[in-house]
């Protein structure tokens, strides 16, 4: 149950509006890692293929290398510029290109379809991709066979290209099939996930607003979801029943309590008719104690019930807190003046919330009646008012230390002030048990001099 302000909004209200659902973020988790899993294979793959085309060249050219030095260790320089011409018009079985220069040690050409000697170390046998003089590129191999000839042997590898960009295209499309399957699974799955927790917070939700929750039926297959959902109502349920049986023996004790009090005060009331004694006799001195604690029990049975309803709406209606405490401002105006007090009030119109009036006005009356008990003559209190609803009753009086600011809201609890009062140090815990069960909270601000008990929307 929250304090509703004039514009009829609850304040404090928390909503998913701005909030990332768990499940939307195990669903993105889960399509970033199957993401992450296709690039990581896509470029393993394509490193591999690379390395293989790479190491198929090498073998293809380093293979015709060797058989033409070999025609010229048998035939000579003659016999291996008429191979090379040769082997210039055949086609190769894998389909690449050929190509060859045998060139002097100058790098004239004496045979072959390159003109130009590559940038190669035929000293050193050096081999890989390059690019030819007409702008081809090819994997080639250059090497000396001797002092005044050099040889260059080269493969082209477009078809290769070809065939790593139709492999790169056909992994790419099935890769996003694959993310995209991912996603609508996990997409899918969240969505329904998050639907049944959503169903199930505002079962629990309107469970604490003080509605009836009604929990999400059971899947077919039970699952955790299902399993939280049963006992949360088993827990409300249960909640339901300890309530109900703390209220019936709560209002039990009362009446067998208070029924003999009254009994007593009424005998001792008939036995100073009968026997008239002086006033502040014993007899009168009883009745006062009886009283009290008649008084005393009406008290926590107040706190009692006040605690038992917290977040029930039953009974709350909307009501004018401007004009409730206007009302009250001007009842205890007289007895201010009568205190010595110097009175204020500063209440802000037009201010609404879902209440009951008379409970609202016994916390009220509670925190003023604190403040002319201890507020010595010629202090000053005051009362304000401001939409939220913010309610604040200050005063210049003997103050509360600050590690007793929240024992005084306990029963039973009051603060070590120099001067004690007669009471049983009740009222504040009723005002706060008051508060809580219509959403509010009841504090004392950190203040220099005397106490201020500040009344707001709980977070």
């Amino acid at each position: 149950m929250t304090a509703v302000t004039a514009a009829g909004r609850p304040p404090g209200r928390h909503t998913r509006r701005g909030k990332r659902s768990v499940f939307g973020q195990l669903a993105a988790a889960s399509i970033t890692i199957a993401g992450f899993a296709v690039a990581v294979l896509f470029a393993v793959t394509m490193i591999v293929v690379e390395r293989q085309t790479r190491a198929s060249l090498s073998a293809t050219v380093s293979t015709d290398m060797a058989g033409l030095i070999d025609i010229f260790v048998t035939g000579g320089r003659e016999e291996l510029r008429r191979r090379v011409a040769d082997r210039q018009a055949v086609v190769s079985l894998d389909a690449r290109q050929s190509h060859y220069l045998l060139a002097d040690g100058a790098g004239k050409r004496l045979a072959g379809d390159q003109q130009r000697w590559p940038q190669l170390n035929a000293a050193r046998s050096e081999e890989g991709f390059i690019t030819l003089a007409d702008g081809t590129s090819v994997y080639a191999q250059g090497t000396a066979l001797a002092p005044d000839l050099r040889l260059l042997v080269a493969r082209e590898y477009a078809q290769d290209r070809s065939a790593l960009f139709v492999l790169s295209a056909a992994f790419l499309s099935v890769g996003a099939a694959i993310v995209a399957a991912v996603a609508l699974a996990a997409s899918m799955t969240s969505r329904h996930l998050a639907q049944r927790m959503n169903a199930l917070n505002a079962a629990l939700g309107a469970a604490a607003d003080g509605h009836a929750a009604r929990f999400p039926a059971s899947q077919r297959r039970a699952d955790e979801i299902d399993e939280l959902a049963g006992h949360g109502a088993r827990l409300l349920a249960r909640q339901a029943q300890l309530i109900r049986a703390y209220k019936q023996v709560s209002e039990h004790v009362a009446h067998e309590v208070r029924t003999p009090l009254m009994h007593l005060d009424n005998r001792l009331g008939g036995l100073m008719r009968e026997r008239p004694e002086p006033p502040g006799g014993p007899l009168a001195h009883a009745r006062e104690d009886i009283r009290s604690l008649a008084s005393m029990l009406d008290s926590l049975l107040d706190i009692a019930s006040a605690e038992s309803r917290r977040g029930d709406l039953a009974g709350l209606v909307e009501i004018d807190l401007s004009a409730l405490l206007t009302e009250l401002a001007e009842l205890y105006e007289a007895s201010m003046e009568e205190a010595g007090l110097i009175w204020e009030t500063v209440i802000a119109p037009g201010v609404t919330m879902l209440a009951e009036r008379m409970q609202m006005t016994r916390l009220v009356s509670n925190l003023l009646d604190n403040a002319i008990k201890y507020v010595p003559q010629g202090g000053h209190v005051r009362l304000t008012l401001a939409p939220g609803p913010r309610l604040t009753v200050e005063d210049d009086g003997p103050g509360i230390p600050p590690a007793e600011r929240e024992r005084v809201f306990q029963r039973f609890a009051r603060a070590a002030l120099p001067a004690e009062k007669p009471g049983y140090g009740l009222g504040l815990a009723l005002s706060r048990a008051i508060a809580q069960r219509h959403g509010l909270s009841l504090r004392l601000a950190d203040v220099p001099t005397g106490t201020r008990f500040v009344l707001e929307p709980a977070p």
